[in-house]
């Protein structure tokens, strides 16, 4: 039973670890290099009703369109860039699951760094502080008052035990 169970559970976390690729039969080119080529420019592709997945694993009526997309634009002969080019300049940079880097969106990049480097800079800014603060030394009034409860409390320590 515990091994019929054990397999159950393999079973399950090989098919929980496969990916949900949403190609229909119909979608699928006969030229294998042509579908090999269809199937990472759709990795590269954001579905935008889903947004965080990509057209290939979207089973979004919007996402089927935009595999179909990609499959005419490659039997019409064009490269996976003008692809993604057209893509781009018909849906916008958002259809990019990977953002290009550019200077329109160099602060999208630059921010983490920038926030990365700002908190260590204050880090290191609060530390030295720290070290750098001086222990300040009792006055001798304040020595004396000191000495005299310390000698006071001792006393009453003593009758105690």
């Amino acid at each position: 039973m515990r091994r019929i169970l054990l397999l159950a559970l393999v079973l399950a976390a090989g098919f929980l670890a496969a990916p949900a690729n949403a190609v229909q039969p119909d979608e699928i080119l006969g030229d294998p290099v042509l579908e090999s080529r269809a199937r990472a420019l759709s990795a590269e592709l954001r579905c935008m009703v889903c947004q965080n997945q990509s057209i290939d694993d979207s089973d979004a009526p919007l996402a089927r369109d935009l595999r179909l997309i990609v499959r005419e634009r490659l039997t019409a002969g064009d490269s996976d860039r003008q692809v993604l080019d057209f893509m781009v300049q018909r849906y916008g940079e958002f259809v990019l699951l990977r953002p290009r880097f550019s200077w329109r969106n160099a602060l999208l990049w630059g921010t983490p760094v920038l926030v990365l480097g700002l908190g260590a800079l204050i880090a290191v800014v609060a530390l030295r502080r720290r070290a750098g603060d001086k222990v300040e030394r009792l006055s001798p009034e304040e020595e004396a008052r000191l000495a005299r409860l310390l000698a006071e409390g001792k006393g009453t320590d003593a009758g105690k035990g």
